[in-house]
């Protein structure tokens, strides 16, 4: 029969079980590769990313807008100023600015905002054609009518960011609204592949006459609506020319 006491030594029988470590001396539970539900994440690596990427944001809404002007370069401690927060996390937001072609190093300066060309941006017009027509005239052969109908506000809500003529605010909802759209694919990879290029598409815009850009705003937005119809429709011949219409003045 068992005894009770510790685990059994070889040459004394049984010996008495260890005493607790001290909770001082107590390995943490995730150095152990425990795995607990209780522990909140660290506060300071939250802290980090969440600001990196507000000044994300931040810095693609000015991009958009055309607050950071194409051609200028910008120093991370002036942007940080300006944020009000260090240097570092506005550099680390331009580093993937430059990553996504918003933005180029200039070393011991900053970052000077890419000036796109009528060629650049015709050249990503036809990327974006050459993956998304094929896929929306296979949605529309695919998808009930009534889905198309789902997404109207989508479609409404970049009519409504247009009218402010605010590009920053129309650029998410037109993003919102082409990745909504794809994602009925069923593709994610897809839908990132595609939303990245639209961002590219984005930025930086070319200063101009306010009104002129509220108009173009609120034609471009006006394609989204049509676009649903001719998808319930399954009218492929109009899908395919909306498309290619919307994405060759996607830079207007």
């Amino acid at each position: 029969m068992e005894q009770q006491g510790g685990p059994r030594d070889a040459a004394h029988g049984y010996r008495p079980a260890a005493a607790p470590m001290p909770s001082a001396q107590r390995v943490p539970e995730q150095a152990r590769g425990e795995h607990t539900h209780s522990e909140p994440p660290a506060p300071r690596a939250v802290q980090r990313h969440s600001v990196r990427g507000q000044i994300l944001d931040a810095l693609r809404a000015a991009l958009v807008s055309g607050e950071l002007a194409p051609g200028e370069v910008y120093s991370g401690p002036a942007l940080g100023a300006r944020f009000g927060v260090s240097a570092t996390p506005v550099r680390e937001a331009m580093l993937q600015l430059a990553l996504e072609g918003a933005v180029e190093v200039v070393p011991n300066r900053g970052f000077r905002v890419t000036v796109r060309s009528a060629t650049e941006l015709a050249e990503l017009a036809e990327v974006r054609a050459l993956i998304e027509v094929p896929v929306m005239l296979r949605l529309a052969r695919t998808v009930p009518a009534a889905r198309w109908c789902e997404l109207r506000p989508l479609a409404e809500a970049t009519t409504a960011a247009a009218a402010t003529g605010n590009r920053a605010a129309y650029a998410e909802s037109d993003r919102a609204f082409h990745r909504a759209v794809l994602s009925l694919s069923g593709n994610h990879q897809l839908v990132t592949v595609a939303d990245d290029l639209h961002r590219r598409s984005q930025w930086p815009l070319l200063t101009g006459d306010p009104l002129a850009r509220r108009a173009d705003l609120l034609a471009d937005a006006s394609e989204h609506l049509a676009l649903l119809d001719a998808l319930a429709a399954q009218d492929l011949t109009v899908v395919q020319s909306l498309v290619r219409e919307h994405f060759a003045g996607a830079d207007r």
